[in-house]
């Protein structure tokens, strides 16, 4: 018997690359006198075990995608214009205020630390959404003034998740609570950044923020950076891993 194959069976099925989900994380980083005696600046990092689809084995950021609340979220500051301005490169106004809330939600959730300040006591808890409500119940909100925003990565077409993150940095003095978490991130730990650097396994968009972290530290301050400021963006196009500017 003869068998006939068509055309379109026997071309190869090409699967539809997934479009990317908005998320943000927080570069937390602690320059206090235990920090410069290591001679460098640490950032808070967090172990992603084996059993996660994303990013498995590494150390990360605490960060993840945005949800629809997280732009209801009310907060106590909001974001200095040159972060707004910068964010609203690729954003909307509403869309860049949620992912500034995205990141310090994520990183309550993830670690226990909150950067926030006394909320006005006329919140009213049954209009909040339900992801924030133990926020609040710190009877703290989001301060977003003390928040800029270093960084951009967009994760490989292959990848089984894919996330357009924004890289929110925050001085550790901005920050209250005790290390602990959902358990989401294991291992948690104040990090120098050449150290960080040398891990196994770091991920290129983690290693780029690293790199842009210390560079803008030695630099001066990067919690007031102007309107102009190029943002690095770290891209995966046709197979090759890239480095644009925002």
């Amino acid at each position: 018997m003869t068998t006939i194959t068509t055309a379109a069976e026997a071309a190869p099925v090409k699967k539809r690359a997934l479009t990317p989900r908005d998320a943000a994380t927080l570069i937390v980083v602690d320059r206090s006198t235990d920090a410069a005696a290591e001679r460098e600046p640490r950032i808070l990092m967090g172990h992603r075990s084996g059993r996660h689809v994303f990013m498995p084995n590494t150390f990360v950021f605490p960060g993840g995608r945005l949800d629809a609340d997280d732009a209801k979220a009310p907060v106590h500051s909001h974001l200095r214009e040159p972060v707004v301005e910068r964010l609203m490169r690729t954003a909307s106004l509403r869309k860049a205020r949620a992912l500034a809330c995205t990141a310090i939600r994520e990183t309550f959730e993830e670690t226990g630390l909150m950067v926030g300040a006394p909320h006005n006591d006329r919140v009213d808890p049954k209009k909040l959404p339900e992801d924030w409500l133990p926020i609040f119940e710190t009877g703290l909100a989001p301060r977003l003034d003390c928040l800029d925003y270093v960084a951009r990565a967009v994760t490989p077409p292959n990848n089984v998740r894919r996330f357009n993150a924004r890289f929110f940095i925050v001085d550790s003095r901005n920050t209250s609570g005790e290390l602990g978490g959902s358990g989401e991130l294991v291992d948690l730990q104040w990090i120098p950044i050449a150290d960080a650097l040398a891990m196994p396994n770091t991920p290129d968009p983690t290693s780029i923020a690293l790199r842009e972290v210390r560079r803008l530290l030695a630099d001066g301050d990067p919690w007031n950076l102007p309107s102009g400021h190029a943002v690095p963006v770290y891209l995966a196009r046709y197979g090759k891993d890239v480095l644009e500017y925002d």
